[in-house]
């Protein structure tokens, strides 16, 4: 056995460990990342709620990865990943219309409700997972339990929101509770479609950092054309409002920590596949709760039995969720995995020994993980971007909880420090 595939079977034994600490983490951010789009209230559009992200969004997804790798690095792996760049546009293209949406819904039916509803994409992403890529294919009568009696409880969950959202004392959503809801279940078919291109990315050896630096192009093409053909064109108000720059800040910040739990996610789905990682970074929906009901009150209008549904909802969600992602690959689950990747290696004549170490996690360093000076540019640029956001920022006219915000804020930046510590240790970010 050669040393590249002691490696393999090295990474292997750690693999599903770090994939559920990733995916955690990215539960975690992903929670907190749509705290912002409560500016939604402000009296932005969702449209130019979901611009202003996408900006931030563009720049993390740029500035991350140069941090971690550097340009080098993410161009040589674009350069032998060609074949995905339209791919990885098509994937931005389907996250910007399904985030638009989540902003639509968390005006309708507020961020508590929204949050369980568009994780059903864990359901979308189990089928696409099963047809596409082989996961589950040979896995154990247990393992196929845990997955269908998982996804029928998200199913339930899912109901029991939507019943409670539509009938309940929902307060000032109540009367557009039916479009809110039908706007989370659109980003839920788009988000679950979303994970295809990744997959694909991955199995032929594609590092998650480079593959993001390309999606991005999809994600901003995609909002401009949104707000020019939906939101006023030209004269919508996100290009001329002399309010716009007082938001900016809390809108590219909301970007920002949406990418680090994106980034998560993806390493999560590299080292799990998508019928498990999807399901256990929908976690998130506990931190959505947290946020929406704790930092911004959203259930100050709600009475008993609402609030009771609305729980027992988030919590069945949970535990279907928990149920999918503990069903943990055998070995012949994992050589359907590996047919799907020699599939790739042919299709697109890839070196087969290097897409193993890629997608283990075992590259070996190289010259190309070297800084040039404009990385430091890079950064340096993004870095006073904000500045100038943050010196033109006001906080925003919305009644927030300060002690349970710096609370969660500490409880983000321990979860990074943790997941980054820990993808650095055993993969260095590969």
């Amino acid at each position: 056995m050669t040393e590249s595939s002691n490696r393999t079977v090295e990474m292997r034994g750690s693999g599903h460990g770090l994939g559920v600490v990733c995916a955690l983490t990215a539960g975690v951010w992903l929670g907190a990342a749509e705290a912002p789009t409560k500016l939604v209230n402000s009296g932005l559009s969702p449209y130019a709620i979901s611009l202003c992200m996408v900006a931030g969004v563009f720049t993390a997804r740029w500035t991350i990865p140069t941090l971690l790798k550097g340009t080098r690095y993410v161009f040589a792996d674009l350069g032998r990943n060609k074949h995905l760049i339209l791919n990885a546009i098509l994937a931005g293209m389907l996250w910007a219309v399904a985030n638009t949406l989540t902003v639509f819904a968390i005006r309708d039916v507020g961020l508590t409700i929204a949050f369980p509803l568009w994780n059903t994409n864990s359901l979308v992403g189990i089928l696409w997972g099963r047809l596409l890529f082989g996961e589950l294919k040979g896995a154990s009568g247990r393992n196929v339990a845990k997955v269908l009696v998982g996804a029928l409880a998200i199913v339930a969950a899912a109901v029991m929101l939507g019943f409670s959202t539509i009938h309940g004392d929902s307060g000032a959503h109540g009367g557009r509770a039916l479009s809110g809801v039908l706007a989370a279940t659109g980003a839920s078919l788009l988000w679950g479609t979303m994970y295809i291109p990744y997959r694909k990315a991955y199995i032929s050896g594609m590092n998650p950092l480079s593959f993001v630096t390309v999606f991005t192009i999809g994600e901003l093409g995609t909002c401009f054309a949104l707000v020019l053909a939906l939101d006023g064109g030209t004269k919508a108000a996100v290009f001329h409002s002399p309010e716009i720059k007082h938001l900016l800040f809390w809108l590219f910040l909301g970007g920002f920590v949406w990418v680090i739990g994106d980034l998560c996610q993806q390493f999560a789905t590299k080292y799990l596949g998508i019928g498990r990682a999807i399901p256990l970074s929908n976690t998130n929906q506990l931190w959505g709760l947290a946020w929406g009901a704790l930092v911004f009150g959203e259930f100050g209008h709600a009475n008993g039995a609402h609030r009771l549904l609305v729980v027992a909802g988030s919590v069945v969600m949970i535990l279907g969720a928990l149920a999918v992602s503990t069903a943990v690959a055998n070995e012949r689950e994992n050589a359907s995995t590996k047919q799907a990747l020699e599939r790739e290696c042919v299709r697109y004549g890839l070196d087969h020994a290097r897409v193993i170490e890629a997608y283990s996690g075992t590259e070996v360093q190289s010259e190309l993980d070297s800084r040039g000076w404009w990385d430091y540019a890079i950064l340096a640029a993004a870095a006073g971007v904000f500045v100038y956001l943050g010196l033109n920022a006001q906080v925003p006219p919305l009644a927030m909880n300060a002690a349970w915000l710096w609370t969660l804020g500490a409880v983000l930046l321990v979860s990074a420090a943790v997941c980054g510590l820990r993808l650095w240790k055993v993969t260095r970010f590969s």
